[in-house]
């Protein structure tokens, strides 16, 4: 039986607010259908939320699909090159019109239900049989848009009716991006899988490497498992970050550590191991082919976080982006995509091996590690533990941001709030 939305949002917010810092949250956070459905109402249903990247759509009539929640929407270009998101339903009977995960809808996009037929623009341009209906509309029944912002190679969206402020973001997100050429790539592998656990278990396992000598043997060698890499804390005094800051910058990649006033997201390059190039069991570049000819080596990696739906890496070979969309309280999706120079030929200047397998072994190891995570906290016997200060300072912030962000919403609504401030590290 269903409880009381409002008791749920009283039960939730007294919660929040008496939740112990550094400590994981409580059981029904990770288990309850309820709290799910808030997270996806006051979370995924309001923020930007990364759909995929523009080369998907390079082509007017290209689309691909993704589904936020309840919440079916494709992603397209129009006939005059701009990029476009949509509800994926028709305004007819409600159908489906993409029915795939990618496709070519060609100059028009067709119900497959009663052939409704619209523009790519989103405005119905064919109804069959209403044209005798005097009182109906075609205006009045085109396809319902999705806020849609195109940026540095990715695309995002937002479901809401008015999208949160993404102008700061998007001027990072193109500045830091901006060298590694991504709108000149390719996608050359992509892998979903599902994770049996809570979207914010997968969040957790990724703020933290504590983990990751005993279960990451691949990723450990070519990944530090240095806290300030992977969380926030201390890499002010990290002089080994501050020296590859120096380095990337002096050849045109922005590095310094800036994060989000509100903790959302946060952008940063850091070393790999001495030695390292990418993300490969040997540490060399798995493309011969760079993203950019001013930096074949010494950069290690671009990360980028921006919850609730992904992170990131940029390397001087590849670049790997990670969405992150929930299914059911004990269920998310997480895809992967590689991204290699337009012009590199898989079997010439790289192979799908090679580029994918330390990141396919790391996701598999993820998944039982988050599985096994969500078996436990089922458990009525769990309760909230402490984070490590010094290794878990990343999910310390995550669960932060998660806490004052819910706590934000589930209060009655406030006035607008100002554009987010931004912490920089020089």
């Amino acid at each position: 039986m269903q409880k009381d939305l409002t008791a749920v949002r009283s039960e939730m917010l007294e919660k929040l607010e008496r939740r112990r810092p550094a400590y994981s949250l409580d059981r029904e956070f990770y288990t309850d259908a309820d709290y799910y459905q808030l997270d996806l109402d006051l979370i995924y249903y309001r923020d930007w939320v990364f759909a995929g990247h523009d080369i998907e759509v390079a082509e007017p009539g290209q689309f691909f699909t993704l589904q936020i929640g309840d919440y079916s929407v494709f992603v397209t270009r129009d006939k005059h090159g701009e990029i476009r998101a949509f509800h994926n339903t028709c305004r007819h009977r409600g159908s489906k019109i993409c029915l795939t995960e990618k496709g070519h809808a060609g100059g028009r996009l067709v119900c497959p239900y009663h052939q409704w037929t619209y523009e790519l623009d989103g405005k119905l341009m064919y109804a069959r049989g209403m044209d005798s209906q005097q009182k109906f509309d075609p205006n009045q029944h085109g396809l319902k848009p999705v806020h849609v912002a195109a940026m540095g190679g990715y695309i995002w969206v937002c479901v809401a009716e008015q999208a949160p402020d993404i102008t700061v973001f998007k001027q990072l997100q193109e500045q830091y991006f901006a060298p590694h050429g991504l709108r000149d790539t390719k996608i050359a592998m992509e892998s979903t899988i599902i994770e049996k656990g809570n979207w914010k278990l997968v969040w957790e396992n990724n703020r933290e490497c504590y983990h990751c000598r005993t279960n990451h043997p691949e990723l450990c060698l070519t990944f530090p498992e240095t806290p300030s890499i992977t969380g926030v804390e201390g890499i002010d005094e990290n002089i080994e970050m501050q020296n590859h800051w120096k380095y990337c910058e002096s050849l045109g990649f922005p590095a310094k550590f800036v994060i989000a006033d509100n903790g959302q997201y946060r952008l940063t390059r850091v070393p790999l191991l001495p030695g390292a190039d990418s993300y490969t069991m040997t540490g060399k570049p798995a493309v011969k082919k760079p993203l950019n000819p001013r930096a074949t080596t010494g950069i290690g990696s671009l990360l980028l976080f921006n919850y609730p739906s992904t992170w990131n890496h940029g390397l001087v070979d590849q670049g790997v982006s990670f969405r992150v969309l929930p299914l059911s309280p004990t269920e998310t999706q997480l895809t992967t995509r590689w991204l290699v120079h337009k012009d590199a030929v898989e079997g010439v200047d790289y192979t799908i091996e090679g580029l994918s397998e330390v990141w396919i072994a790391t996701n598999n190891q993820d998944r039982r590690i988050i599985q096994d995570n969500q078996a436990g906290i089922l458990s009525p016997a769990y309760e909230p533990g402490p984070y490590s200060v010094e290794q878990e300072s990343g999910c310390i912030q995550f669960v932060d941001w998660y806490t004052e962000a819910m706590k934000d919403r589930l209060k009655p609504q406030s006035k607008a709030k100002a554009r987010p401030k931004l912490r920089v590290v020089s």
